[in-house]
């Protein structure tokens, strides 16, 4: 038997079940699902110090398991003396499995370690049934050695679901575990 991620075995066994009975659900396949997860870093004083990029490529590769790609800004603005096509960030997609083990460890080990964590804000929905959330310091993820970190940056992670609208999404991502603020409401 091959191996499956913790989470997509409970969102194929408790939460689909679950969901198809409040939403009165015909068919499996009207089920929203978690097509992928985006993660960003901007790092802005990249401009100045080329390293900042580097180290942030390789800590988030580290965080997610998969290779981040840099991303480059797309104008030229004096004030900030940033060129076109400067490398200024680091982006990555997550999908299937490493999609499921990265918010299994986000739910799981990262958030609780976040200062005063009162859990995350519900509104940051998109109207489509995509949710962001940002973290301002990556360095809660235990994969981060403290000591070889030469700055703190924040990260932006977007959670992009098949779902039809807020309330389906808001509801598979509270099963997924995403401690949201408002728990009462279920």
């Amino acid at each position: 038997m091959s191996y499956q991620p913790r989470l997509k075995k409970k969102y194929r066994d408790e939460i689909v079940p679950k969901l198809m009975e409040q939403f009165q659900y015909k068919s499996v396949m009207q089920v929203p699902k978690l097509l992928k997860v985006s993660i960003n870093q901007g790092i802005g004083d990249a401009v100045s110090d080329k390293k900042l990029v580097d180290s942030a490529l390789n800590e988030l590769s580290t965080i997610v398991g998969q290779k981040a790609v840099p991303t480059k800004a797309k104008t030229s603005v004096s004030n900030f003396k940033l060129r076109e096509g400067m490398t200024i960030g680091a982006k990555v997609t997550l999908r299937n499995d490493q999609m499921y083990e990265f918010l299994d460890r986000l739910v799981s080990i990262a958030l609780p370690r976040v200062r005063d964590f009162k859990g995350i804000n519900e509104k940051s929905f998109d109207g489509r049934g995509n949710y962001t959330m940002g973290i301002t310091e990556h360095i809660i993820f235990p994969e981060i050695d403290i000591d070889k970190v030469n700055k703190i940056v924040g990260m932006d992670i977007s959670f992009v679901t098949s779902a039809k609208n807020d309330t389906e999404a808001m509801l598979l991502l509270k099963e997924l575990g995403l401690p949201f603020r408002n728990q009462q409401r279920n």
